[in-house]
């Protein structure tokens, strides 16, 4: 008997413990996948896209972001996370239908399999909740004795007022079923229906699902809102011992079977809380998402000032080698405010929220248990979000990509958004098409348009396209950038972020100036040192460099 796993289940299902142990590990054995554990290094660099953000008429998307892929950043990233590509009915994939096929509109595994040879690949493992119009569902609905417990059937009490709401929308919603209304559990949407880890034979289909993504090419599954995944009425429900017992069974099972796999948990919630998924270390999630990035940069660039960015990164810690933080600042939802919480004042946060809607974009919020709203998420393109309109656009384009040089010169592996990589704007109008705030950074991008841009000296796209292709290219060739390099913030000016990355034999200082200032920096050197992003020897002048405004130097 594998006793930690035992251990776990008895925790979790404490009459059914033998049974579900049995059914679990006959279901490892028929997925024998891998016993070499993946080791991250300073290639690993990550590419978040929808399958079909980039589109060519008469091609399917999968094949099209392939070829595209194929012929502008081969050898710089590495690893695609294809977010939902399964079919969906709602949130833009994020409420799945069916867990094992390929939305046909995108593609089909043929095509996934074709970009797992080319590169390592992300799953969504979307199993907090499932789609309303799903078999599982219907057939609940219907009565189908199967799909009986696979849901959370809950009457309004007033225990539930302590459940932690990341929507405005309703915790429960009635449908019609063969014994009549029924309230269920649905923590995101009317459309998106809880999934019930109290069942057995829920908990084993997951796992299935799981093994069947490793088996078809994922190398990191992403476990999407995992935080909600077991509800005990009269707790938060975020959060809970059992969730991370869960989460720890999955890794114990992948361990078993594809330990070439990561885990890596999207908890968009204060740091402290986020951090818990790593576990000690050992047992849970090898990556997190570091939900307080996104938010610390953009407060950085815009008050012209790193203190909280650089007195946050002192603390940064792993508990161990083989875990690290996944660093983005985009993705294909908002900008979170809640993982700044603690972090950066009440004002500051108003701030960010004010200087959103100045530019454009817009706010989203959650429910508090009193009854009060508060800002959870920006919905705005991340250039838009950093753009000020009484600077130059070279100066805004030096701002944005310098705030790309933090996430990928920072401990952990960098994430790039697509948009951000291709240098998009707020697309408004998918927003005026979907009444959702989130469209306005989900623009799906015409292939023959997009190859014009990057290849026009003096469109944005470009500009942007080529700095951050040469960035990432310079950190994948340094491994100083090894996630398990070791890190150390200094204070040198409240203006400058800065910090050294040190790596076997190889030492590199970061300075970011977060202002439109021009700053000298009084540092002394041994001998001439060398800008690795310019590839240029940097002028000292009386023990001192100077740093252009929104100016990041790699110094060797």
């Amino acid at each position: 008997m594998i006793q930690k796993i035992y251990d776990k289940l008895k925790f979790l299902y404490p009459e059914k413990a033998e049974e579900v142990y049995n059914r679990l590990m006959n279901l490892i054995e028929k997925y024998k996948l891998s016993n070499n554990e993946i080791e991250l290094t300073e290639k690993d660099v990550i590419l978040i896209t929808y399958g079909d953000s980039i589109k060519k008429e008469g091609e399917k998307p999968l094949h099209t972001l392939h070829k595209f892929l194929n012929d502008h950043v081969k050898g710089i990233i590495n690893t695609v996370h294809i977010l939902p590509f399964f079919p969906y009915s709602s949130d833009d994939g994020f409420s799945v239908i069916d867990y094992k096929k390929v939305n046909p509109e995108l593609g089909d595994w043929e095509d996934v399999e074709k970009l797992s040879k080319d590169y390592n690949l992300m799953f969504d493992a979307v199993i907090n909740h499932i789609s309303k119009k799903s078999e599982w569902f219907q057939e609940y609905l219907k009565g189908n004795p199967k799909y009986k417990d696979y849901f959370i059937e809950q009457e309004p009490v007033d225990e539930l007022k302590n459940v932690t709401r990341p929507r405005t929308l309703p915790l429960l919603h009635v449908y019609e079923t063969n014994e009549g209304k029924k309230h269920i559990w649905t923590t995101f949407s009317e459309d998106q229906i809880d999934l019930n880890y109290k069942s057995i034979d829920l908990f084993l289909e997951i796992v299935e699902i799981l093994l069947f993504y490793a088996k078809k090419g994922a190398k990191l599954i992403r476990l999407d809102a995992i935080g909600y995944l077991w509800k005990e009425v009269g707790t938060s429900c975020i959060h809970l011992e059992q969730t991370h017992k869960m989460i720890q069974l999955f890794r114990d099972i992948l361990d078993l079977t594809a330990k070439d796999v990561i885990l890596i948990t999207e908890t968009n919630v204060p740091h402290k809380e986020n951090i818990s998924y790593f576990g000690d270390g050992y047992n849970e999630a090898q990556m997190v998402y570091n939900f307080s990035l996104p938010p610390l940069v953009l407060h950085s660039f815009l008050s012209k000032n790193a203190y909280h960015i650089s007195h946050w990164a002192d603390t940064l810690e792993t508990p161990s080698d083989k875990t690290t933080f996944f660093n983005f600042l985009a993705s294909h939802d908002g900008i979170g405010v809640m993982p700044a919480k603690g972090i950066l004042k009440d004002e500051e946060i108003d701030y960010l929220v004010e200087h959103t809607l100045k530019n454009k974009g817009l706010v989203s919020y959650k429910n508090n248990p009193d009854g009060s709203k508060s800002p959870y998420e920006l919905n705005i393109n991340y250039f838009d979000a950093l753009y000020e309109e009484n600077e130059d656009i070279e100066l805004n384009i030096r701002k944005f990509v310098s705030a790309y040089a933090i996430v990928s010169s920072l401990k952990g592996v960098p994430g790039i958004y697509i948009h951000s990589l291709l240098g998009s704007r707020n697309y408004y109008e998918g927003v005026k098409i979907t009444g959702m705030n989130r469209t306005i950074n989900r623009e799906k991008l015409n292939y023959d348009q997009l190859e014009k841009e990057i290849n026009d000296p003096n469109s944005l796209r470009y500009k942007i396209f080529n700095a951050m292709k040469n960035m990432l290219k310079i950190r994948t060739t340094h491994k100083v950038f090894n996630p398990k390099a070791k890190q150390k913030v200094l204070f040198l000016d409240d203006r400058v972020f800065s910090f050294i990355r040190e790596f076997e034999d190889e030492k590199v200082l970061v300075l970011t100036n977060v202002s439109n200032e021009e700053i000298k920096l009084e540092l002394n050197f041994s001998e001439n040192p060398i800008d690795l992003l310019s590839n240029k020897n940097i002028e000292v002048e009386n023990n001192k460099i100077k740093l252009k405004p929104y100016e990041t130097l790699w110094i060797k």
